[in-house]
């Protein structure tokens, strides 16, 4: 795709010109139209008993990379395994669990004897469910959870809060044969909906940790990652993760950051969302680099708290954004804004005098009123979005004493909201489980009914 390999000099360049340019929507786009070139199918994500597995119509696991589960009712589930010989890493990228999915997703992480979990969103993100809640609710035996139809238990051994991201252990075993495991979970909480973290420093801090876990070797199981849909910031985590691999392997000459881009979406569709996504990309390829010199130093720890108070005023959902297939063709509308620069970028991050949306808006099916929320949430299309900027007020009348009661109130309100939305989800994950506990019985006995009236009509005659 571009003219030789690169070396980090090179990317740098090529960043700086990028930006410079404000070209970011064209390479993103060129790539987007390198993948329509590709010739996978996804026929298995398209069956109708699939369908409903999909947490969004539009992100479809090819069939040649796609996952297979052996012990279960059905072998789908919407995930796929991304390779990238040259780095010697294997990932597997799929989405968040829907309620009726969190079995098949544990009975995933068991088969393909992984060891670590690296999970980039929030279970609420804009008001909505983007992920249902699929570990145990408390640490300890009296919270383990029981998933008889996959014969597995998971239970929840530990938990870490590291600021901008947390750590669990969890401990899955097999109620066949009392076979047990512990994996780790990595989830980063404050990466925002179709965006990108606060700096590439504290990224590739969360980076150093999963890898020093040993999660990311191949001797283990593939490591699972998701996000909402399993391509936007999962796919931005693997990218980088990967070229700076191959930069330690084979030297700073090696890396084209968007051959290997297309490389990894011939395994999964449409891996990094946006623009703001790839440009990120670059930035922690290239610090990441900087990095590996022996004669680095560590710069101050880098926080991500910005992302977190932006939650707490947001005062109402923005728009949905439109399909994701348009959103793989199409630039935004306006200049994207910048990154926040971390100090050994140096002059590479260009300030930019407008703020983007990165997706305009679009209007999402109609939902059938009988669907839970995460059966809604199957049939839209939206995917991640850009977390809106905090609410300013539009003139300086409003006084210092009045913006910590001003606060108080939205996070309450807020706070409403979300319980609101965890009771429905709790809800109809009750409705769910009714349903498959009554489908047995209700099937057997009308199963005897028929055939008493045929063998009925078979003696009478």
């Amino acid at each position: 795709m571009n003219d030789g390999n690169m070396t980090t000099n090179s990317v740098e360049a090529e960043y700086a010109n990028i930006a410079n340019r404000n070209a970011w929507p064209l390479v993103y786009q060129k790539i987007g139209r390198e993948c329509q070139n590709y010739t996978y199918t996804c026929i298995e994500a398209k069956k109708p008993q699939n369908k409903p597995l999909n947490r969004y119509r539009d992100v479809n696991p090819y069939d040649h990379s796609r996952i297979i589960l052996t012990r279960c009712e059905r072998d789908y589930i919407n995930a796929n395994l991304v390779k990238m010989e040259r780095a010697n890493r294997k990932y597997i990228l799929t989405q968040g669990p829907l309620a009726f999915t969190v079995s098949h997703f544990w009975l995933m992480v068991w088969e393909q004897h992984s060891r670590a979990i690296l999970m980039l969103n929030k279970i609420i993100e804009k008001n909505e469910i983007k992920c249902h809640w699929y570990w145990p609710h408390g640490i300890g035996a009296e919270h383990k959870m029981a998933l008889t139809d996959v014969q597995l238990t998971v239970e929840q051994l530990s938990e870490e809060d590291c600021s901008y991201y947390s750590t669990r252990v969890f401990r899955i075993q097999d109620m066949e044969s009392g076979e047990s495991r512990e994996v780790i979970q990595f989830h980063y909480t404050t990466w925002p909906d179709f965006g990108v973290p606060s700096s590439p420093g504290a990224f590739l801090q969360y980076l150093t940790r999963v890898r020093a876990s040993g999660a990311l070797e191949p001797d283990v199981g593939p490591a699972i990652v998701h996000c909402s849909a399993g391509i936007g910031r999962s796919g931005t985590f693997c990218l980088v993760d990967s070229c700076l691999v191959i930069i330690e392997k084979e030297g700073e000459q090696s890396v084209n950051i968007q051959e290997i881009l297309l490389e990894m979406r011939k395994d999964r569709m449409g891996l990094i969302q946006t623009p703001d996504q790839l440009r990120f990309s670059y930035q922690a390829v290239i610090e990441g680099a900087k990095r590996l010199d022996p004669n680095w130093t560590e710069e101050p720890k880098m926080e991500e708290s910005i992302y977190s108070t932006v939650a707490e005023t947001e005062e109402e959902a923005p728009p949905p954004p439109p399909p994701r297939g348009e959103s793989l063709a199409r630039p935004p509308a306006r200049p994207l804004p910048a990154i926040p620069a971390s100090t050994s970028l140096g002059n590479l991050a260009c300030e930019f005098r407008e703020e983007s949306s990165d997706e305009g808006p679009g209007t999402p099916p109609p939902a059938d009123s009988s669907q839970s929320s995460d059966d809604q949430q199957a049939s839209s299309a939206d995917d991640e979005d850009d977390e809106p900027p905090p609410s300013v007020p539009e003139s300086g009348e409003t006084s210092e004493t009045q913006r910590p009661d001003l606060r108080r109130r939205k996070n309450r309100e807020l706070a409403d909201r979300v319980s609101a939305m965890k009771r429905r989800a709790r809800n109809a994950e009750k409705w769910h489980n009714l349903k498959r506990s009554l489908y047995k019985p209700l099937t057997i006995t009308f199963g005897i009914i028929i055939a008493g009236i045929l063998v009925y009509s078979y003696v009478k005659h």
